[in-house]
């Protein structure tokens, strides 16, 4: 069965969203924006057509912050979980992150962007680190 839509939503559940499938594209970014947004190495994005998304609900939690001349990040001031980037520099586009959708079938990273800007220790080619799985929730 071929899907046409995903949903997602923040830790909390107040803010929730639908993007259309298929995307525009997926792909990791490493800019130092988003890694500072995020408290992460890198943040892995789907790009969707602003037209084929839809908030569901949480209109009156989201919060919205002007990260750069060109940018605005929207995140759920609730719980604080960083959902959406919209850029004029990509106009008539809105990126959600592939972490909060409720499924990531059919959307695998194409890319990395920004590769000139990754940190040096997000490396996943290792073979030393042990894989492990922790119990419980932090």
């Amino acid at each position: 069965m071929v899907r046409d839509a995903v949903e997602g939503g923040c830790q909390c559940g107040a803010v929730r969203f639908r993007i259309g499938l298929p995307s525009k594209w997926c792909a990791h970014c490493h800019c130092s924006m988003c890694r500072r947004a995020h408290g992460a190495g890198f943040v892995t994005w789907v790009g969707s057509a602003s037209e084929r998304f839809e908030l569901l609900s949480g209109e009156a939690e989201l919060r919205r912050y002007r990260s750069s001349e060109l940018a605005t990040r929207s995140f759920c001031g609730r719980c604080g979980t960083m959902l959406f980037f919209e850029s004029s520099r990509w106009p008539g586009e809105i990126h959600v992150t592939l972490a909060h959708l409720d499924s990531s079938e059919g959307l695998a990273p194409q890319a990395h962007a920004y590769w000139g800007s990754r940190v040096p220790w997000a490396d996943f080619s290792d073979t030393e680190l042990p894989k492990v799985e922790p119990t419980g929730h932090a």
